[in-house]
Formats: C-alpha cells, sequence, structure tokens
C-alpha cells in the first residue's frame, strides 16, 4: 500500500497562482477543529537534510495563524522552534491555538504535528496596522550599494534554464570580507525572489508567507560558509551527491530524486563545482588536518517582520547573513532583508547545532 504524504489527494496545480503559493496551500481539517489545517501538498526534503525544509513549516505555521487574524492585522514578529525533524512521507497537521485578542494586539501559537507528536512549535504576534499614532520614532538600517539582478534576454540557454525549478530562485551577490581572518566580519549576499506572479486573491499574507519561506534558505549554513567549512566532505558522501547530479534521471532515490527537481539549474551547478572541488581535496588527502561538518541542523528561528505590507515577494529581495558567535556546538547567524526599493522589510535569527566531526565520540546526543 503506498504512503499517504498528504491526508487528502492533492489537488490539480492552480496556474493563476505562483508555485509558492501552490507550495504552501493549506486544507482545513474541519473534523478536528475550526483552526486545525494540514499541508494540501507534499513538502520538500532536501538532499541532506534529517527532514523536510524547515522554511515550510515556518511559512505553513505563519498561514494557518493568519487565517484566524482578522486582516487590518499583520504579523510583526514569530518566534519558532524545530523539535524534531519533519517526515516527507507524512501529513503535517497545524493546530492554532488563540492566545489572546487584543485591540492593538493579537497572539497565537502553532504546532506542527505528525504522528500526534510536535515537530514544530511557534508563537506569533500581530499588530493592528497604524495603532502605533500619528508619531512615530522610526530608523531601518539602509540597504547596501548593490545593483539588482539583470534578467536574462528571452530566449536565451540563461533564460531558459530559468523556467521551473523550485518556488524561488536566487543569486549570488558576493561575500563581504571574504578574506578576513575573522568569520564574524565576513556577510554572505544574495538575491531572491519568488518564480510567477503572486495572486491579488493571495494578497499580502500570501506575501508574507512567502518571504517566511525562503528566511530558512541558506541560514545556518552561513556560520560553516564563513569558516570556509565544506557542508559535506566525506569523499563517499560527495561521491553519491556526484553521481546525483550528474545523472538525475537515472536515480532510484525518490527522495532524492524530489529534492533534485526543487534544485534551480544555478543551484546545482553551483553545488556541483562545490562538490567536486571538495571532493579532489578530500580524494588527495588535502583535507585531513581541516575541519568537517559533522552535524547542522536549526533549533530555533526568529522572524521580525518590520513593513509587512510594503513589499513583494515576487520581486528581487536583497539578503545579507553574517554569524556573530558559534561555540559550545551551537552557532548564530542574523539575517537582514530588504525589499526591491531598498526598504527593510524583516530581521531575522537562528541558532542551530553545528558539530564538526570529532576523533572521539561526543558526550551527548540530540
Amino acid at each position: 500500500m503506498p504512503k499517504r504524504v498528504t491526508l487528502l489527494d492533492p489537488p490539480p496545480q492552480d496556474h493563476s497562482k505562483a508555485p509558492i503559493e501552490n507550495v504552501l496551500d493549506l486544507t482545513p481539517v474541519v473534523d478536528l477543529g475550526p483552526d486545525v489545517f494540514t499541508n494540501t501538498r507534499p513538502l520538500w526534503h532536501p538532499p541532506g537534510a534529517r527532514g523536510i525544509y524547515g522554511g515550510a513549516a515556518i511559512a505553513q505555521s505563519l498561514s494557518a495563524a493568519m487565517r484566524t487574524v482578522p486582516s487590518d492585522f499583520a504579523v510583526h514578529s514569530m518566534h519558532c522552534y524545530f523539535v524534531l525533524a519533519g517526515d516527507s512521507e507524512i501529513p503535517i497537521l497545524y493546530h492554532v491555538e488563540r492566545v489572546r485578542d487584543g485591540r492593538s494586539f493579537i497572539t497565537r501559537t502553532v504546532q506542527a504535528r505528525q504522528r500526534g507528536r510536535p515537530i514544530f512549535t511557534t508563537t506569533l504576534s500581530f499588530s493592528r496596522v497604524g495603532s502605533g499614532g500619528e508619531k512615530t520614532i522610526t530608523h531601518a538600517v539602509p540597504m547596501p550599494d548593490v545593483s539588482l539582478p539583470k534578467d536574462p534576454l528571452p530566449g536565451t540557454v540563461q533564460a531558459l534554464n530559468n523556467v521551473g525549478g523550485g518556488p524561488f530562485e536566487s543569486r549570488k551577490a558576493g561575500i563581504v570580507n571574504r578574506n578576513s581572518p575573522n568569520p564574524e566580519d565576513k556577510k554572505v549576499r544574495r538575491f531572491v525572489r519568488s518564480r510567477g506572479h503572486i495572486s491579488e486573491e493571495g494578497g499580502f499574507q500570501a506575501h508574507l508567507s512567502a518571504l517566511a519561506y525562503v528566511t530558512d534558505s541558506y541560514f545556518i549554513g552561513t556560520v560553516s560558509r564563513v569558516h570556509d567549512i565544506p557542508r559535506f566532505s566525506s569523499p563517499a558522501e560527495l561521491q553519491k551527491l556526484l553521481k546525483a547530479l550528474k545523472n538525475p534521471s537515472d536515480l532510484d532515490d525518490e527522495d532524492i530524486t524530489k529534492a533534485l527537481k526543487e534544485l534551480k539549474e544555478e543551484e546545482a551547478a553551483d553545488l556541483r563545482r562545490r562538490l567536486q572541488g571538495a571532493l579532489d581535496n578530500a580524494t588527495q588527502g588535502k583535507n585531513k588536518a581541516e575541519k568537517e561538518v559533522g552535524m547542522m541542523v536549526s533549533l530555533d528561528h526568529s522572524i521580525y517582520f518590520h513593513n509587512p505590507r510594503a513589499f513583494r515577494a515576487d520581486e528581487w529581495m536583497f539578503i545579507e547573513m553574517e554569524s556573530p558567535w558559534a561555540g559550545e556546538g551551537r552557532g548564530l547567524a542574523i539575517q537582514k532583508i530588504w525589499s526591491q526599493d531598498g526598504t527593510l522589510i524583516a530581521t531575522c535569527t537562528q541558532e542551530g547545532v553545528i558539530r564538526l566531526k570529532q576523533d572521539k565520540p561526543p558526550l551527548s546526543k540530540i
């Protein structure tokens, strides 16, 4: 009997909506209560990850909570904890609790559960639009002076490669202070936007969910990147992943095939290049004395939404990530996100387990 990855059979893709809207679509489960929802479509399990992509749980929890809040309220903060790895072959149930409904602020909690156990939990706060009054204190960090990516000309190879893929496309924007000996001085930059056009029907809530989805992308990996530590360093592990990248149509592993379909061509090419370089070094014995990541997984994730109605997630957003601290087997990353016109729209923090491969086994396990 085939496994059911959604509670109900997924409906056809709605082509009047952007791919991210289809990915994050929720279905109410009225038999379990008025504020219970489930994923309408299967969720992505990235290659090498312990479970589903965390951004999906973040975004769908936000989407579920927003369905219980009046439209004149917008989320301003979201604090999340990853409890257990989500299984992409089991439906998720999102249980929303209406903690408080005030005149200016509303509080919600959401638990994402599989097999009755919580895999993810979050507390969200919403504020009424304009409740701050006419006089307010205002300041924001300006967006760095960077040029927006140029779209390829129609019909070119690059344009054809950008068709399809995952719900988002991204472009590298370099690393500030790349050659600094101090990891805390480095800043990793990217541009990202949703593919397609987010529908008017989705409203500003669809753009917020899309933004929440992308905040988990590359985030905790910032810690290893500023230390120039490759994510995959084992020759056997690299050989397996390289084979998958070179021959995606010949794979029998359903999970990897599904994940590869979500990777856009630019990301796959970049991953192939980095993996091949790391494999060459590992094979030649150059990395024997270097550090290697043994485990990297997110623990908690916070988003502060500054201007929830002042951006479009289907336009280029500029992201800058840095890591002010790492130690005790953990690392902290900070992320700032600006809209295409330079408005600071969100600030995020994330802490995760960053364990290096040891000569001796660790004292504790998660």
